[in-house]
């Protein structure tokens, strides 16, 4: 909740008995136009503050073994309430003038869903991040017109360092020569962020070079394996 909303101050004392472990609580909170004064035991509330009826209230049932805080508290939670007030007030000035954090997107990429074959169903993804506060606003166009139809976008979602995450999706059939771009706006951005994707023609792999090095090689080896053989040979034949 907001700091100009409510501020709440919460105390929890944890007394310790010889055959237990008991959980004390106190809760101090206001707004605008409520406050709030409420102590509890082990997760049961066990006494609260009334500030319309002016009076304290212990809501347990009868049956159960009653609790008192003595005198006066009541008069204690209304001077709570009213530091709870100031302290609203204070807050409110020291925070007045303090910047709002924007961050612009720190990477904006657009690419395909699956591997491109022309004339089949495919998606462009623009996927942005690292942006705060959320939501950004993307759109879409194809070779500079506009596009709405098979558009989509994902809600934000949190990053660890507290920025965002946004998705949008387009559902294309990719044909040579055609130019699409996703258009990312947020406030923090003096003027919106563009990422352009052409659709061309898969490149063919280059051939390897590797089984035609070998195999020369071999070749070479062979030969000389081939004209040393020749060459014993002849010597041989010399020396009979």
């Amino acid at each position: 909740m907001k700091m100009k909303e409510l501020l709440l101050v919460l105390s929890c004392v944890l007394g310790v008995s010889a055959d237990a472990l008991h959980g004390d609580l106190h809760i101090v909170g206001c707004s605008d136009f409520d406050g709030e004064d409420m102590r509890g035991l082990d997760r049961e509330e066990i006494w609260y503050a009334d500030f319309d009826r002016e009076t304290g209230v212990y809501p347990l049932p009868p049956f159960i073994t009653p609790i008192s805080y003595g005198e006066g508290i009541y008069e204690n939670a209304v001077n709570n309430y009213h530091v709870c007030r100031n302290n609203l007030r204070l807050s409110r000035d020291n925070m007045k003038d303090l910047p709002a954090q924007h961050d612009a997107p720190s990477g904006v990429m657009i690419y395909t869903r699956d591997e491109v074959k022309f004339g089949e169903n495919n998606t462009l993804i623009c996927h942005v991040t690292g942006f705060y506060p959320a939501p950004v606003r993307v759109s879409w166009t194809m070779n500079g017109e506009k596009v709405t139809e098979g558009t989509s976008i994902n809600v934000p979602y949190p990053n660890k360092d507290g920025t965002f995450t946004q998705i949008s999706r387009l559902q294309f059939i990719p044909q040579l020569g055609d130019i699409y771009s996703c258009t990312v706006e947020h406030l923090s951005l003096t003027q919106p962020r563009t990422k352009i994707y052409d659709v061309k023609k898969p490149e063919k792999p280059k051939p390897s070079v590797g089984p035609a090095v070998f195999c020369g090689l071999g070749v070479t080896i062979g030969m000389l394996s081939a004209a040393a053989g020749t060459f014993f040979l002849l010597k041989a034949n010399k020396c009979i």
